[in-house]
């Protein structure tokens, strides 16, 4: 794409925590900086994802063209790049999948979105499949306080099951493979966020402000509740027989309750963590 378009839309990511509008909105998008196989230089790209447990998984289509994108060639001399998804900055390392494994993935991605092999065959070539996987540390948060890291991290969270919602809709009779990955992701995404809050985040937060014990307790019961929803689905989707009816009605009572926490967790905490 020509570099002007990107430039465009990487600004407007980078404005709106991961959001942007156009051909891309409602679209799973990351900024992929790689370092210049020849240059030395850092080139940032936005890139369509796919979800896949503790790692993330882009294909170099280049829209069909019959060369490699630049950031393949790119990572193939320097693997060790940065991600960007909205609400997190963060190292990772590239690996360009490869036989069964990566026929399997992108056997997974055409099965939800034709496009892809679409472009596969437009291009002639066979479309590299790379796994991004975060190398540990802490995360860079894109955002000016704390209230307000918590809340891009909530909106990223309101986002991608948006996404889901959409996908369930529009699947068919047989719920696709990547489907299921993009749920369970989902899942254990969720399952950390509050393993980390009720170990770190919330006993912080008592010790500096007892007078919080009781609103944190009651934080503390709704991330319960949506662990039994959590639950609840992982059970769902291990059923191979599970319809699009049965997955639109716990996805929905996720979505319910969780929207609830969500914006009952920024109305108490947000003031907190900002110091007013």
């Amino acid at each position: 794409m020509p570099n002007d378009f990107n430039t465009a839309i990487i600004d407007e990511f980078r404005s709106n925590n991961g959001r942007v509008g156009g051909m891309f909105e409602g679209a799973r998008l990351i900024l992929l900086t790689t370092t210049g196989a020849r240059s030395g230089r850092r080139h940032t790209v936005p890139l369509g994802y796919l979800p896949d447990g503790e790692r993330i998984l882009v294909i170099g289509s280049a829209g069909g063209s019959p060369r490699h994108p630049a950031w393949v060639h790119n990572l193939l001399a320097d693997p060790v790049v940065t991600v960007e998804d909205g609400a997190f900055s963060y190292r990772a390392t590239a690996t360009v999948l490869s036989g069964a494994e990566r026929d399997e993935v992108f056997a997974r991605a055409v099965e939800q979105e034709r496009g892809w092999a679409d472009y596969e065959r437009q291009s002639g070539r066979k479309l590299p499949v790379v796994a991004l996987a975060a190398i540990p540390g802490p995360p860079g948060f894109n955002a000016s306080s704390p209230g307000e890291a918590l809340r891009v991290v909530h909106d990223a969270f309101r986002r991608e099951l948006a996404v889901i919602r959409a996908e369930v809709a529009g699947s068919g009779a047989v719920l696709g493979a990547q489907l299921r990955v993009n749920c369970l992701t989902l899942c254990a995404n969720l399952h950390g966020h509050h393993v980390r809050e009720d170990e770190g985040l919330f006993p912080g937060l008592e010790q500096a402000s007892p007078e919080l014990g009781p609103a944190i307790a009651r934080l503390r019961d709704e991330h319960e509740v949506v662990a039994g929803l959590l639950e609840r689905l992982r059970s769902a989707l291990a059923d191979p027989g599970l319809s699009r009816e049965a997955l639109v009605v716990v996805v929905d009572a996720l979505t319910l309750d969780l929207e609830k926490h969500l914006d009952h967790e920024e109305q108490v905490l947000i003031p907190v963590l900002d110091g007013v």
